[in-house]
């Protein structure tokens, strides 16, 4: 998929979101710090585009979706378009004099991720619908890790960057939304 494009489904699909509890509940709070944080990454990917950044472009579309999937999971929050899917195909293959930035952004996603996944505990109790959700959260984050390290191993690190980039979005999002306990390193979420 180009990148250009999943600006598009990101931007359209942002555009029809609606927060679906009431905005002085924590719950709308919540919804509302999540989709700020989408719409964020989306303007951030398409001024690194505009600059030629289409390695900080890619990254951050990708993160993006990653927050607003699971804010839509969740059940914080609607939108009106059907799901989007922006791992559709492989991605466009990035200029050569990208290919430096890209190689270490996505290693350095990798070892982030990583670190991350094992920096949080899920805060709900056992046997709550909250600690399901917690779970799932970190059971997507698992797999895109390792679909990232086996597209790195494939040659494709435009898409490992992506799985990287999403699979941190959702776990950011989760931590937004109360989901865990951070027991590592702080600095690795947006709080």
């Amino acid at each position: 998929m180009k990148i250009a494009r999943c600006q598009a489904l990101l931007s359209k699909a942002l555009s029809k979101t609606t927060i679906l509890s009431g905005e002085n509940t924590a719950l709308g709070r919540t919804a509302e710090s999540i989709l700020v944080m989408a719409r964020a990454y989306e303007s951030d990917g398409r001024t690194f585009s505009e600059k030629g950044d289409q390695v900080n472009a890619l990254a951050a579309y990708w993160y993006g979706f990653g927050w607003l999937h699971c804010g839509t999971a969740f059940g914080l929050l609607k939108t009106a378009t059907p799901p989007v899917c922006p791992f559709e195909g492989s991605f466009e293959s990035l200029p050569s004099v990208l290919q430096l930035q890209l190689a270490e952004k996505t290693a350095r996603y990798g070892q982030l991720l990583d670190t991350a996944r094992i920096s949080v505990d899920p805060a709900p109790e056992h046997s709550t619908v909250a600690r399901d959700f917690a779970e799932r959260v970190l059971m997507v984050t698992l797999v895109y890790a390792k679909n990232g390290k086996m597209r790195v191993e494939s040659g494709a690190p435009e898409d490992a960057l992506a799985c990287y980039s999403y699979g941190h979005g959702w776990l950011d999002a989760g931590v937004t939304a109360g989901l865990f306990r951070i027991t590592g390193e702080r600095d690795l979420f947006t709080l």
